[in-house]
């Protein structure tokens, strides 16, 4: 099936650049295409925005949306791809009267655009030149307010946000956004009737010196000789029936100020007091009103937050606060699937989940999970059932309550979002078919916050995970002779206390398309806190020099993972972004391992992509060095991992197609690298453990393509990574993307590779990765 997805996908996009070069031949004896489009003059950070101001229908077709249009779209009848742009004398000449305007804009008011236009066997390249000239830049400033509170307020507070500064560039941006401070520091601060058209910001650049003088003039009312400050009165929360059937209100009164009518009967007044945050007395203020309506809608409780505000029946300039709000269902249930498969191994996995979205009255969300999960591999014989490689069953259930609970005082903080407090408890089964079963029960507790629109916190101080391992005997006989007494290590029972804090920057802006960067940062620490009770308790030593708690070694060990991006805006909906993924986990003092859960991968959809998950690394680490069939076939998922990891990537995006039966069509081309090491060598001999000298011949490197499907509320993506060098081989053996295209040697190559054992390990040269939402 990867074969011919890759064989398929290849040919398409070869028949794309095909049709697309000569597509113009269905073009009119007098038609040209447009295929190129130059702008020429313009300072380099004005370019791209200059270019938004040439008509779309004279602006360079996608090869692959042209193609699309003209083999499905039956001559427009039906909406795919996109029609061919042709020239168009009308529109150049109006797309040249906008870019000049544009230019003007940005200060260049003596500038000149002129328009060309080259043809050669039907293909148009449009040309549009400027001669910008020298720039306008501000000059003398002065302001012209009558209303002296006014005034003083707008000066007292202009420092903070304008752009106007005397020898800067003219630029009518600078002025729009003066303008719309100055509303927003009036409407701020009690001035409900103020509105925009009050600023009249007056320019005058009829200067031989190519000199802007700006007047800011603020008037008054056409009926007052003043500004009216407003201040809050009462505040009356309505809250509908979340269902059909009407309920008698719940009537409350908060403070003497906050009139509760909860129709639905279902929240508890203060706790949603707490989110309001504009008070009686307080200055009317817009940015509160805002910032109320955003944290009520935060709480994910409800489905519609309307704030109004009336005068009072008197002359005391104040204001009754209305809020309508419409809940959302308070039960939740969701039935989700997910189907994988990789060569031989497929998999199935079913998920069922009940939420409550308030289930004490105050925004909290109760959930129960349930997951199954199972593993297929064709190459086991017997019946249906024989071929079961592995099973999963979880269950789990959360508590989330939006705020920070603690046995102190913490003071509330949601100016900047909904902070909470998660409690979670969870129990897993895992059976490997024959070879081995986990049972682990887990608890955490946990605090989220965030600090600014753009700092998020996250801290775990307790997360423990109590583990019975069993591994059947005759797979842990193989092992031992093996040497590989790592795997009995970290596959046994055992306790793991710890404690985990994440920082993360940049979350917010992960759809927009402009330059910045992202991270993400995890610490974790565990084992100190079963230590000091097993000390305390005056445990002693078993034969393997390991203390235990409730009959199973303690972990001690520190891990560090980091998530770097960047994100580079290239134009458009096209963005380039760099990716480097580094985590270490060291352990030390009771066991000389890691915890199973706490080791690395490599591989997945979202990391090196032309390898399934767990497949990749250790090291040059080769499944052949396994010479037991059984502990081959056994061990599989659970031998590829390790202590220290470093992945990175790097992608292009770009736009396909607009609209494709309603859904947006998005391309990607990626190169992956990196792998997993051990840090310690455990007499294995096998390559495994880290050596900065042996770094490149441990490295792999997978590139790629693919789609995205965006449908407004999630992202479906399909991947296809292609091996260019897998470090388990040696030499230029490594080099496998040498028989991509040689299917003899490619043939002869996986033969080789499969048979070495009686149950092979197929060897797979591409790798389709399924997904939601985006890899990163």
């Amino acid at each position: 099936m990867k074969a011919y997805f890759y064989y398929t996908f290849t040919i398409v996009i070869l028949f794309t650049l095909i049709v697309g070069c000569r597509s113009t031949k269905k073009l009119g004896k007098n038609e040209a295409l447009i295929t190129k489009l130059n702008l020429r003059g313009f300072d380099k950070q004005f370019e791209e925005q200059a270019k938004a101001y040439v008509a779309l229908d004279i602006r360079p077709n996608s090869p692959f949306n042209l193609f699309i249009y003209n083999t499905f779209s039956k001559k427009g009848k039906l909406k795919l791809g996109e029609a061919p742009h042709l020239l168009d004398s009308a529109l150049i000449e109006v797309s040249r009267k906008q870019i000049k305007k544009f230019l003007n804009t940005k200060g260049f008011l003596n500038a000149a655009v002129y328009d060309s236009v080259s043809i050669k066997n039907k293909r148009a390249t449009l040309f549009y030149t400027a001669k910008q000239g020298a720039p306008f830049r501000f000059n003398n400033m002065a302001f012209t307010i009558k209303d002296s509170t006014i005034k003083n307020l707008y000066l007292s507070n202009r420092s903070k946000f304008t752009q106007i500064t005397k020898g800067a560039r003219y630029d009518e941006d600078s002025i729009a956004t003066e303008r719309e401070k100055i509303y927003l520091l009036m409407k701020s601060n009690g001035y409900y009737d103020f509105l925009r058209q009050y600023v009249r910001p007056i320019v005058d650049t009829n200067t031989n010196n190519s000199l802007a003088n700006v007047d800011i003039t603020i008037v008054n009312p056409s009926d007052s000789t003043r500004h009216k400050q407003y201040t809050i009165n009462n505040t009356y929360i309505n809250i509908q029936s979340a269902g059909i059937q009407q309920k008698k209100a719940d009537t409350t009164v908060i403070d003497s100020q906050y009139y509760f009518y909860d129709k639905s009967t279902y929240f508890k007044a203060k706790r949603i007091a707490n989110f309001i945050y504009f008070k009686q007395k307080d200055a009317y203020s817009i940015t509160k009103a805002e910032l109320t309506n955003q944290r009520l809608y935060d709480l994910n409780v409800f489905k519609s937050v309307n704030i109004s505000f009336k005068k009072t029946n008197d002359s005391s300039q104040r204001l009754n606060a209305f809020l309508d709000i419409v809940p959302l269902k308070r039960k939740f249930n969701r039935i989700d699937a997910e189907y994988t498969f990789n060569a031989s191994i497929t998999g199935l996995n079913l998920g069922l989940t009940y939420q409550n979205r308030n289930a004490f009255g105050g925004g909290e969300v109760f959930e129960v999970k349930g997951r199954s999960g199972f593993q297929f591999d064709r190459n086991l014989s017997g019946q249906f059932i024989d071929r079961v490689l592995s099973r999963d069953y979880q269950v789990g259930t959360s508590l989330s309550f939006p705020r920070l609970i603690s046995p102190f005082r913490i003071p509330l903080i949601g100016k900047n979002g909904i902070p909470r407090t998660r409690i979670g408890l969870s129990y897993q089964i895992f059976n490997l078919t024959n070879t081995y079963q986990r049972n682990t029960l887990g608890g955490t507790f946990t605090y989220d916050w965030i600090e600014t629109k753009y700092k998020s916190h996250s801290f775990t101080p307790i997360n423990i995970q109590y583990s019975q391992g069993k591994i059947k005997q005759s797979v842990a006989d193989s092992l031992v002779a093996q040497g590989e007494r790592f795997f009995l290590t970290t596959l046994r029972s055992q306790l793991v206390s710890s404690s985990l804090y994440s920082y993360t920057y940049n979350l917010i802006r992960l759809n927009e398309y402009r330059n910045f960067s992202f991270f993400l940062g995890n610490i974790e620490v565990g084992g100190n806190s079963a230590a000091l009770l097993a000390k305390a308790l005056n445990h002693k030593p078993d034969a393997d020099g390991q203390k235990k708690l409730f009959n199973v070694p303690y972990y001690e060990f520190v891990k560090l993972e980091a998530d770097y991006r960047y994100y580079k805006s290239l134009g458009g909906e096209r963005q380039l972004i760099v990716r480097l993924n580094p985590g270490i986990g060291i352990s030390y003092g009771n066991v000389k391992a890691l915890p199973f859960e706490k080791l690395f991968f490599a591989g997945g959809s979202t990391g090196i992509r032309a390898w399934q998950a767990r497949t990749l690394g250790p090291g040059n680490y080769n499944r052949s060095s396994l010479q037991n069939d059984t502990a081959r076939l056994n061990l599989r998922n659970l031998d590829q991992l390790g202590d220290l990891k470093i992945e990175g990537n790097f992608e292009y995006r770009f736009k396909l197609l607009q609209n494709f039966f309603g859904t947006k069509v998005k391309g990607a081309t990626f190169i992956d690298y990196g792998n997993i090491w051990q840090l310690r060598d455990e007499g294995q001999q096998q390559n495994r453990e880290f050596k900065f000298d042996k770094l490149w011949s441990q490295m792999a490197v997978g590139v790629g393509f693919g789609v995205r499907f965006d449908v407004s509320f999630f992202v479906f993506r399909l991947d296809a990574g292609f091996k260019l060098k897998d470090p388990q081989f040696t030499g230029n053996e490594q080099w496998v993307s040498k028989y991509w295209f040689d299917k003899t040697r490619r043939n002869e190559f996986k033969n080789n590779y499969n048979n070495v054992t009686n149950k092979p390990d197929n060897y797979t040269f591409t790798q389709i990765q399924f997904g939601i939402g985006m890899p990163f």
